[in-house]
């Protein structure tokens, strides 16, 4: 059976992030809805989404490679913070090469301090969305469009623990390595990668 992945901009139903603390600048939008790569870890993008439990809110963050739309990295917690993005990132980049560009929407957690901080440390360019417009980052809304109703919808999380493994299952065991997406000619991001630059 096939899973194409449409490009959509679903409704919230929870304000995920607070205003911009006014110190933090917001960088330019350098891709301007051009999610095209020539190859893989070019360019990055995140984004934060959210998951209900009976313990209460996880909060969910990713990196994914606009190259095949694999997810390279992603970070869970209770907390909505800065630590998180950080740690999706410092994931992505402990078994990636680092991409020319990370987008991301203006959210506090990726124009705060520390965060920009770690891109320019790996020398990474930071681009970010145009304020409240989710279509800037349409492969990652697309993603956890799919993510929510492929899998959150269908349950009912007892505890972040439970939660977390299925994200974990989700992610790594089917969408990367199973689900198919159109835009790769209906294979999945880690057959895409396998095909095109031989990655595992």
């Amino acid at each position: 059976m096939s899973h194409a992945v449409g490009i959509g901009c679903p409704k919230r139903r929870f304000r995920r992030y607070a205003n911009n603390p006014p110190n933090h600048p917001v960088a330019a939008n350098l891709l301007k809805q051009d999610f095209k790569a020539t190859g893989i870890d070019e360019r990055w993008s995140s984004d934060i989404t959210f998951i209900w439990t009976r313990q209460g809110w996880l909060f969910l963050a990713v990196v994914m490679d606009l190259y095949s739309r694999r997810i390279v990295g992603w970070s869970m917690n209770r907390l909505i913070s800065r630590h998180l993005v950080m740690d999706a990132m410092t994931m992505a980049l402990g078994q990636r090469d680092k991409p020319a560009i990370h987008h991301s929407d203006r959210g506090s957690q990726y124009t705060s301090d520390d965060f920009r901080d770690l891109l320019l440390k790996h020398g990474i360019q930071c681009s970010m969305s145009g304020r409240g417009n989710c279509y800037d980052n349409a492969p990652v809304e697309s993603f956890f469009s799919s993510l929510k109703r492929e899998r959150i919808r269908r349950q009912t999380y007892r505890t972040r623990v439970e939660a977390k493994a299925d994200m974990f299952d989700y992610i790594e065991c089917f969408y990367n390595r199973k689900r198919r997406h159109s835009s790769l000619g209906y294979i999945s991001p880690v057959e895409f990668e396998n095909q095109t630059v031989g990655l595992n």
